[in-house]
């Protein structure tokens, strides 16, 4: 009988422990059990960055030089990826990361030439992970007053220039038998986001599309890993990290904590993880399991989660 409680008494012990770790944790619970950077799956490994001259881009860059990644870094303003370039520090950087401009609403034909200029950078070998991060938002909107040009902007850069993209470079992956797809997706592309329905919108239709595409090419050696991260500290256009003035009551993640933790899903070839201070994950956990959220069938919450 005695042995019976003190085995209780573990077990509801541990338990706590385990629950104390998530309440206080800022990520899922995939990336709860996966603690470190899996560094053999990055050095020396080719990573393409889209959005890499500022921001969650510039920080990717920043963090993936230092563990001996040979870079590509891409986006439109190639003085601001001069900038990054000159900053980065590593087993290749500064000097070996190549600098690639890139408008991903140029159309297919500039596209697939990007295409060919990094699958060529590093001789002998060509793009190993691509990172998505480059996304366009503008200010909110509600979803009745969303305009055409605003939505042919966001899916423009979102979907249709990321899908563009992807289906360009998969086939060199599949020569080789290996690739890796990282997506910056967002906690709005898996619950309702008031004011934001198009921005929503774009990131839901990435999340289908890059879950279909591994689900057809996971036995050819694809590997995708979306991350959708909940409300983080932005960008100020500089590179620096700050909570701007739109500060939400809910905590921030800090930029450099998700870029962490993307590193890590990415390494541990991770399907998707969540990246977020626990009280989001509430909405995340309602939409999903109970098919509802707190805007629904009631009096609207007291608050709405600010990504």
């Amino acid at each position: 009988m005695l042995t019976h409680f003190f085995i209780s008494l573990f077990l509801i012990l541990v338990l706590s422990a385990l629950l104390f770790k998530f309440a206080i944790s800022d990520g899922d619970f995939t990336l709860l059990s996966r603690r470190h950077v899996k560094r053999e799956e990055i050095e020396d490994k080719v990573v393409w960055i889209t959005g890499a001259s500022r921001g969650i881009g510039e920080i990717l860059a920043k963090q993936l030089a230092s563990l001996g990644a040979k870079l590509i870094l891409s986006a439109r303003n190639e003085t601001e990826l001069e900038r990054v370039r000159k900053q980065l520090t590593g087993k290749y950087a500064p000097e070996q990361v190549k600098i690639l401009p890139l408008d991903l609403t140029s159309g297919e034909a500039t596209l697939k030439e990007a295409v060919d200029k990094a699958e060529s950078f590093f001789p002998g070998v060509g793009v190993d992970y691509m990172i998505h991060n480059a996304a366009y938002e503008r200010p909110k909107t509600t979803a009745l007053d969303v305009t055409e040009e605003s939505l042919k902007a966001t899916f423009n850069v979102n979907v249709f220039g990321t899908i563009c993209l992807t289906r360009l470079l998969t086939p060199f992956m599949l020569r080789r038998g290996r690739g890796h797809f990282v997506v910056m997706s967002s906690a709005a592309g898996k619950t309702p986001a008031p004011g934001q329905a198009v921005y929503s919108a774009s990131k839901y239709a990435l999340n289908g599309y890059f879950h279909s595409l591994r689900s057809e090419l996971c036995q050819k050696g694809i590997k995708v890993t979306v991350v959708c991260p909940g409300p983080i500290e932005t960008s100020n256009g500089s590179g620096a990290t700050t909570s701007g003035t739109k500060v939400s009551s809910e905590k921030r993640v800090s930029a450099e904590r998700c870029v962490e933790l993307t590193i890590i899903a990415a390494s541990h070839g991770l399907k998707e993880v969540w990246i977020s201070y626990q009280g989001i994950f509430g909405f995340f956990f309602q939409s999903h399991l109970l098919g509802t959220t707190p805007s629904q069938g009631g009096e609207p919450p007291a608050r709405q989660p600010n990504y």
